[in-house]
């Protein structure tokens, strides 16, 4: 059986992330697909209860090695309970967040720096890669502001304080951004960048555009 598809979808709080990973797996399925969506921090018991701990803003003392080493506590358990199972199935993986996402925080936003984050990947994670990871930049200002006011919805409604990160300063918050601007300057064949402040359907279309020219790589792959 074929090895299934890895894709994942990047960006700053607030990017639309988690819109645009319903609608692309709604996209999929409606093509017979039937992608298999996770997330991280979270997406296995094991990482629910990780994600609670790093996100909650009453962990406010969280030293920056011990935030990067348990996002790869998470990162490690997803793989080896969710990801590489579904992929060796040949299933095709949706992941919103990956170790790019840690790269631009821990590496970028906490300025520990890319070398040992990326030595820790291929420690932990068997050097796994995405074979397609989309890079959603709206503007700093704007991506804050909406995963703000997110935040704060989500806590009236069930009690869940995710807003951690969200108190950060707007210094960390344009590490973060300048590291995923290298990130993807260092592998432009598997990172696609969408940017600017487009509507949801224009993030959509491209996003569509960028997912279905993988998929025609990959089945011309196959073929071969």
């Amino acid at each position: 059986m074929p090895r299934g598809l890895f894709i994942t979808l990047e960006g700053l709080d607030g990017s639309g992330k988690t819109t645009q990973i319903k609608r692309l797996a709604a996209w999929m399925q409606k093509r017979g697909m039937n992608p298999l969506v996770t997330r991280q921090p979270g997406g296995t018991p094991t990482g629910d209860r990780i994600r609670a701990l790093i996100l909650d803003s009453g962990s406010a003392a969280i030293a920056p090695m011990t935030e990067m080493a348990l996002m790869f506590a998470d990162r490690a358990q997803a793989i080896a309970e969710i990801i590489e199972p579904a992929l060796a199935a040949g299933r095709i993986v949706l992941c919103d967040r990956f170790t790019d996402s840690t790269e631009a925080y821990q590496g970028g936003g906490r300025e520990i720096g890319s070398e040992i984050v990326l030595a820790l990947h291929r420690l932990v994670c068997g050097d796994l890669e995405p074979d397609l990871t989309l890079l959603l930049l709206p503007s700093l200002e704007s991506s804050l502001e909406r995963a703000r006011r997110r935040n704060d919805r989500q806590a009236a409604h069930d009690g869940k304080d995710e807003n951690r990160f969200e108190q950060e300063q707007e210094a960390f918050y344009r590490r973060v951004w300048q590291k995923y601007h290298e990130i993807a300057a260092r592998e432009p064949q598997r990172v696609v960048i969408i940017e600017g402040n487009l509507t949801i359907d224009e993030m959509h279309e491209q996003i569509i555009e960028a997912v279905s020219e993988r998929l025609v790589a990959s089945e011309s792959a196959i073929e071969r």
